[in-house]
């Protein structure tokens, strides 16, 4: 199948259908809107169903089997972040405290997408592997706090170089000044923690590790009792969840005016950078073609559910329009029309070589 193909089959699935009828609704500036309520207890759904049955497979599963694939998807938790932080501060000029913000979303991932990537394999005849939302929450938390930390570190060196200046200014006028022990030890912010607090106990990792944990533990017995609610009832609700996503993605339209054309470059590039790597790294670890067109779609994703309030406690001065209107209105729908069937792609002209 050809690319064109592959792009005009995800183009008329229902999800990114769904998506599209949300981002017309809302340019048409149509009154549709999903209740908050039903847009948080949706969430709630697709992550505990996500983290259930990937729990349940997990039963059937090795551990040696799995891990190679989760030492590449906890390395490119690594990767994404630090390049990430690479092009904006070398290449976009952007400070510290922004480059990190964005970085954090852009080093964790978007389950949205996951999801979207899973469906999109399954339709074209491709097996993905069960413990894959296993690598899904091990992805979840190092990138947030590997940029973050780039940030704080970033931040700490700025405060003693300027409390150096300080100590040497009011030790000016010609004599030599003692300076005893030296400036006061920064030392890592409260927030920090903080933050990583509320990565860990946020409701995506909750209901994905929690998940996990419980659908391990119930085994096949278990699994058959809520079968039908978690299972059957799955696509349906992730065809509304996209259409409220759809429509969230438009309300962001309007700030990419804010982000300048660099920007605009960075998050359709960069995600293909970090899925092709994602992709790659996958095939080497022993993913099937579905597998590593999944993990490609997570390493290529931008986190708007984890990263925000993270980076809001850690980095209060980054400006979140950057993060989520990159995040929203560029990467996800990028990954979920275009990227996701480019990662297939180029799973399968690698598992077939």
């Amino acid at each position: 199948m050809s690319t064109l193909d592959l792009l005009r089959t995800n183009l008329l699935s229902p999800i990114v259908l769904a998506f599209g009828l949300g981002l017309v609704a809302r340019l048409l500036r149509s009154e549709l809107r999903l209740p908050s309520a039903l847009y948080s207890s949706l969430a709630i759904y697709l992550l505990l169903a996500l983290g259930l049955k990937g729990g349940h497979e997990l039963g059937h599963v090795s551990w040696a089997t799995i891990a190679k694939p989760a030492a590449v998807t906890m390395l490119l938790g690594c990767i994404t972040p630090l390049t990430a932080y690479f092009v904006l501060r070398r290449f976009g000029r952007f400070s510290t405290a922004d480059s990190a913000g964005i970085a954090a979303h852009y080093g964790s991932v978007s389950a949205v997408t996951f999801i979207a990537a899973q469906q999109f394999v399954t339709s074209m005849g491709g097996a993905v592997e069960s413990y894959m939302p296993t690598l899904l929450a091990l992805m979840e938390s190092p990138g947030i706090h590997i940029a973050l930390g780039l940030g704080v570190l970033a931040k700490t060196r700025t405060a003693t170089a300027l409390s150096v200046e300080e100590v040497s200014v009011s030790a000016g006028g010609g004599g030599t000044a003692t300076l005893g022990t030296g400036p006061e030890p920064v030392t890592v912010p409260p927030s920090l923690l903080q933050s990583l607090h509320e990565v860990l106990t946020g409701r995506t990792m909750i209901l994905l590790a929690g998940g996990l944990v419980v659908g391990w533990l119930m085994g096949d017995a278990g699994w058959k009792q809520v079968e039908p609610f978690f299972d059957m009832g799955f696509k349906g609700a992730l065809m509304l969840f996209l259409l409220e996503m759809g429509m969230l993605a438009a309300d962001r339209l309007g700030e990419l005016r804010k982000v300048g054309p660099f920007l605009l470059a960075f998050g359709t590039l960069v995600p293909l950078v970090h899925g092709g790597l994602g992709v790659l790294l996958g095939h080497l670890a022993g993913l099937s073609p579905a597998g590593a067109t999944v993990l490609g779609a997570m390493a290529a994703s931008a986190s708007y559910i984890a990263a925000p309030p993270a980076v809001r406690t850690t980095l209060p001065e980054a400006n979140p329009t950057f993060s989520l209107a990159l995040a929203l209105g560029i990467t996800f729908p990028f990954n979920v029309v275009i990227g996701i069937p480019l990662f297939w792609g180029f799973a399968s002209f690698l598992g077939s070589r």
